[in-house]
């Protein structure tokens, strides 16, 4: 049991030690890959050659960025495949489509048109050069959208129906997969997030050549180009964020709660703007969840169903059936022990049919059949040992969630301030302490960036795919040693390929900053 139990939480620690690495890299591709096109786009309509220059600037780190994020990339999808073989096994039929979608996305569309985007200045024409560029920048969007098609399906699995003779799920319905609300509301949020870490690394960058005094007026055009895309990409990461709340609320409900570490819910329920979680209350029910805290009345009910006066579940009111309905009503639904012991059922009579199988009983077969269709719904809770274990790190999921909300607003001040000063106060760029700070909202959004990350996935534990099977089912039949050496070699080798990205970035943009960048035209 110790061996399993490493195996797992090993396996788990390599994965999000993948995922966290990669996400370094790829929201900063999808909002580079857009500035950049729309810095040519800007060069081709007015002909200055100086906007020529800016781009093939940002180009060059976009390059820097786009390498590192597919090295990253390619081996969080093997993890698949070497940790989580019953997980690929179990839903493959269905997860697999969307991956091999992307791949095709990644290998065709973009490795195609990422050439002539680097490689063709002065061997075609501005035009083509262009669409190049716009057709690198869809295509690397179009490469999110089939990845977070297939991420959103684990939070909210539809288009599919289990094949007991196959004992696997199927896919049923691939546009149910590909349209499902949660991917499009997470594959807008993931995209607009992108734009406003780009935003900010642009404006970032930029400020420190204002601070060396360095291609000043290249930099003052990169803050207006970067503050404008990345107020964009956050106040539409704001607005999605809303329609992302409203589907953790219907299909996710226990993710709410932990977000704001709700444990009784309430109608009109309240917002935490600020707060400090109190871990005593996991294991004293009479404690308060959250101690010096600063809300928003009605705040959660508005978040959850578009209006105030509806009642919001805690963690407590999941557990013991009290759900809420799409309009907003309390309504009483079956515990987490029904849940589970109806998971167990299904479980039960999927092993009843493989031996009905065996035995070529055909009646058999069919009852079994008919017991798995009405408890599949519950399969995975029959994994469960406690109604407790399907509740996620409340602690992680509601700091992780507070500071994205916090650096946000951050944010929305940054680019403001910038907008402003760049167009009514140009002098405001001669403090220190205002480039100082521009430099330090670049690691405050990959902070927020991350923070969100964290939300979706600690958020919806124990769950690899919602409801139908937990995290520890999901893992391959390997040694936790083995794993955990993996682990580390993963762990130094990505460490080693960002410190080497940095440190290539930090070498292109003093080197090239040094130079004259608006007459960088060769």
């Amino acid at each position: 049991m110790n061996e399993l139990i490493g195996t797992i939480d090993w396996s788990r620690a390599q994965f999000a030690l993948t995922a966290m690495y990669h996400w370094l890299f790829v929201p900063l591709t999808i909002g580079l890959a857009l500035i950049v096109a729309i810095m040519e786009t800007i060069y081709v309509r007015t002909g200055q050659k100086a906007w020529k220059g800016i781009t093939k600037f940002w180009m060059t780190l976009f390059g820097i960025n786009f390498a590192c994020g597919i090295a990253t990339g390619l081996i969080l999808e093997f993890q698949f495949g070497t940790n989580w073989s019953n997980y690929s096994w179990f839903v493959g039929d269905i997860f697999g489509a969307p991956l091999a979608i992307e791949g095709l996305f990644a290998f065709f569309l973009e490795a195609t048109f990422v050439a002539v985007m680097f490689f063709g200045w002065n061997k075609v024409g501005k035009r083509f050069h262009l669409t190049a560029t716009w057709l690198t920048a869809i295509g690397v969007t179009l490469s999110a959208f089939w990845i977070l098609v297939a991420n959103a399906w684990m939070q909210n699995p539809v288009g599919m129906e289990f094949d007991p003779t196959q004992m696997r799920n199927v896919m049923t319905d691939f546009w149910a997969v590909a349209f499902n609300s949660v991917a499009i509301n997470k594959f807008f949020h993931a995209v607009f997030s992108g734009w406003t870490l780009a935003g900010v690394f642009v404006c970032g960058i930029s400020c420190w050549m204002l601070w060396r005094r360095r291609n000043i007026e290249a930099a003052r055009r990169s803050i207006k180009t970067g503050a404008w895309v990345g107020l964009a990409g956050l106040l539409l990461t704001m607005y999605t964020g809303h329609g992302s709340a409203v589907e953790v609320a219907r299909v996710q409900p226990m993710k709410l709660a932990a977000m704001e570490g709700l444990y009784d819910g309430h109608v009109n329920e309240e917002l935490i703007l600020f707060g400090i979680y109190n871990s005593e209350i996991e294991t004293n029910p009479q404690a308060e969840p959250i101690k010096a805290k600063i809300a928003f009345p009605g705040g959660l009910s508005f978040l959850a169903n578009g209006k105030t006066g509806t009642f919001v579940p805690g963690i407590n009111d999941l557990i013991e059936g009290r759900e809420i309905t799409p309009a907003g009503d309390t309504i009483n639904t079956i515990s987490y022990r029904e849940r589970m012991s109806r998971g167990a059922a299904a479980q039960q009579a999927l092993r009843d049919y493989d031996q009905c199988v065996a035995c070529g009983d055909t009646a058999g077969m069919e009852i079994a059949r008919k017991e798995i269709a009405a408890n599949y719904q519950y399969f995975g809770y029959g994994f469960l040992n406690t109604p407790e274990e399907a509740i996620p790190p409340v602690g992680l999921t509601f700091y992780s969630f507070h500071i994205m909300v916090a650096l946000g607003m951050f944010l929305l001040l940054f680019f403001l301030v910038a907008l402003y000063a760049v167009y009514r106060r140009p002098a405001f760029f001669d403090k220190k302490i205002v480039l100082f700070i521009g430099l330090l909202s670049i690691p405050a959004v990959w902070i927020c960036s991350q923070a969100g990350w964290i939300v979706a996935e600690v958020g919806r534990q124990p769950w690899i795919v919602q409801d139908k099977m937990t995290t520890g089912s999901g893992i391959s039949d390997i040694g936790s040693g083995a794993v955990q050496t993996t682990f580390w070699i993963f762990a130094i080798l990505f460490t080693l390929l960002l410190v080497a990205e940095i440190s290539i970035m930090l070498r292109q943009i003093s080197r090239r900053s040094k130079k004259d960048i608006q007459n960088d035209n060769d």
